[in-house]
């Protein structure tokens, strides 16, 4: 039997509030999530997530069958073991949270695990929850691998389904094929539908997005204020990126070659600013990045991803 794709998820006793009345004359409530999965470069979307729930109150009102979504063997979950018993699992999830900015606005946030399977019934069961939360706007909070310095503001990519709601940022190519994310696909199917979605991701260092980078995350939730209007607690992030910063700058400082390559780097990105005012993504000759050279830096993120991720036979 075909499942409907709302069996998909459960509403819970803190959706009550939202689902009163006609959604069309609420207003319109923005719904954020960092559902990034291999196109979150250092965790950056999901650590500004978890530091929005760490410094919000909040309150879960629908939960995702990841059972169902989830793909155990590529991501195994984490164990408990205990001398000589399993004492807990460690499920992953997908949950949608209520939450309260600084100023009392309520915002949504899906937070969780990207989906292995059912991307289209997924999509359309958070489709069906826009509308019946009465969103008006979805922002995404990703990261993505550059040949950008640590040294240097942190940077993004804007993407939405109207220019008009990114008509701040620059646009630095043209049509490019890259392997396809469930939040991709989102804001793919939420524009056919007329909703407003939009998203912007984070500049990674490559040679720091296998690990963790506050400075992404706090530049995600920098850029969600600007966009939305929303008030969010960013000082613990701010001084957790200057923290890691002086971790970097010391560990790189050991080594003459990385010294180099951040040198080089670093005169990449200066000379590019100097002649495009407001322009900050740089490639090896100071120039945007070709399509070939953006998605081959995907395809070697993604494939370090699968390295330490391995999924199993069948």
């Amino acid at each position: 039997m075909t499942q409907r794709p709302e069996d998909l998820v459960e509403l819970l006793p803190g959706a009550d509030r939202f689902l009163a009345g006609d959604p069309a004359r609420r207003p319109g409530l923005v719904l954020v999530h960092d559902i990034g999965g291999d196109f979150d470069a250092a965790s950056a979307g999901a650590l500004a997530g978890s530091h929005l729930l760490a410094g919000l109150p909040h309150e879960a009102i629908a939960r995702f069958d990841a059972d169902a979504l989830v793909d155990y063997r590529a991501h195994r979950p984490r164990v408990t073991f205990s001398g000589d018993r399993y004492e807990a699992f460690l499920a992953p999830e997908i949950q949608l949270y209520a939450v309260e900015d600084d100023g009392g606005t309520p915002f949504l946030l899906l937070h969780g695990t990207e989906p292995d399977y059912q991307w289209e019934r997924f999509v359309a069961a958070v489709s069906h929850l826009v509308e019946r939360l009465g969103v008006s706007t979805v922002v995404a909070l990703q990261a993505i691998p550059m040949p950008v310095p640590h040294t240097r503001p942190v940077t993004v990519t804007a993407h939405a389904t109207r220019r008009a709601l990114i008509a701040q940022y620059p646009i630095y190519w043209g049509e490019m094929r890259i392997p396809g994310s469930v939040a991709a696909l989102l804001e793919l199917r939420l524009g056919e539908a007329g909703v407003d979605a939009l998203g912007v991701a984070a500049h990674v260092p490559h040679y720091l997005s296998q690990a963790t980078y506050p400075a992404a995350s706090l530049t995600l939730l920098e850029h969600l204020e600007q966009l939305t209007g929303l008030h969010v607690p960013t000082e613990s992030l701010r001084e957790a990126a200057e923290a890691h910063r002086t971790e970097v700058d010391e560990q790189i400082g050991r080594s003459t070659e990385n010294t180099a390559v951040v040198a080089a780097l670093e005169q990449q990105y200066d000379a590019f600013t100097t002649a495009r005012e407001n322009s900050d993504l740089l490639s090896t000759e100071g120039a945007v990045p070709t399509a070939e050279e953006i998605g081959a830096e995907f395809e070697r993120f993604l494939a370090d991803q699968d390295r330490k991720h391995p999924r199993g036979g069948e």
